[in-house]
């Protein structure tokens, strides 16, 4: 169904991964390829969540150093699985408390006082289906199919907010001061990098807020042209309702409804 099309019906703008690495479906986050809604045939995908706020950091450094590499280590929130899994992080530290016990209802394993390092289903290649969903939709929104990422996601006992440890690795060479002021400029995204004054991005100052928060910028020492930083954003927001949001807009903007 084209532009003229959705004049007559309706545009999905789906937030499941059911239709995320469709070559028919695109795939946006406004800040990085918001053109791509110009060829959906009715439906548009919001990608997963850790990959927004990952590819809203990443991608003006991307324009400017190209990315060759990412290595990324997730630290996400009990509602990224669910008001169930809320409960099971409230219930349980609850319970630790009081002596008593209690099994997790949507989790795999405990989760008060824990560190899971397990969402969503393992692969045959031992990775989860969320961390290469990680892998390929960095690709896809990007439009950077070279791109290599790897990904070890977990769940914390935080309840709203993903955070990100992110190691890049750029054709060019880039410092930090650099990528401080490419993403200063950046569409989405707000710098807070202070450490020697405690400031930088925590989720529980970042809950309910719409942009990407970044970090923790400063040169890697694995990769020579390797630059570290921290990323965090409301896992509810920017990493789900926000950014489709963002995608009605873009077709309000465009004209295609």
């Amino acid at each position: 169904m084209g532009s003229s099309g959705c004049r007559k019906g309706a545009v999905v703008i789906d937030n499941s991964s059911a239709f995320r690495m469709d070559d028919d479906v695109p795939l946006v986050v406004p800040e990085v390829n918001p053109e791509d809604v110009k060829w959906h045939k009715g439906i548009i995908a919001n990608p997963n969540c850790s990959t927004i706020q990952m590819v809203v950091a990443l991608y003006p450094i991307h324009k400017e150093k190209n990315i060759k590499k990412v290595i990324v280590s997730t630290y996400q929130a009990v509602s990224g699985a669910g008001a169930t899994a809320i409960k099971d992080l409230e219930e349980e530290t609850r319970a630790y408390f009081e002596g008593k016990y209690y099994y997790p209802e949507a989790l795999p394993n405990h989760i008060a006082f824990n560190v899971i390092p397990h969402i969503d289903v393992f692969l045959d290649n031992d990775f989860t289906k969320e961390e290469m969903k990680m892998f390929n939709e960095t690709r896809k929104i990007m439009h950077a199919p070279d791109i290599r990422v790897s990904a070890t996601c977990a769940r914390v006992p935080v309840f709203y907010g993903h955070s990100e440890a992110v190691t890049i690795e750029t054709e060019d060479p880039i410092t930090p001061e650099e990528a401080r002021e490419i993403l200063k400029n950046a569409p989405g995204v707000i710098v807070e990098d202070d450490p020697s004054n405690n400031v930088y991005p925590m989720p529980i100052e970042v809950a309910g807020k719409d942009e990407v928060f970044v970090g923790r910028i400063r040169k890697d020492l694995a990769f020579e042209n390797g630059l570290s930083m921290w990323v965090v954003a409301d896992n509810l927001r920017k990493g789900a309702a926000t950014n489709a949001v963002q995608i009605a807009e873009l077709l309000v903007e465009y004209g295609l409804v």
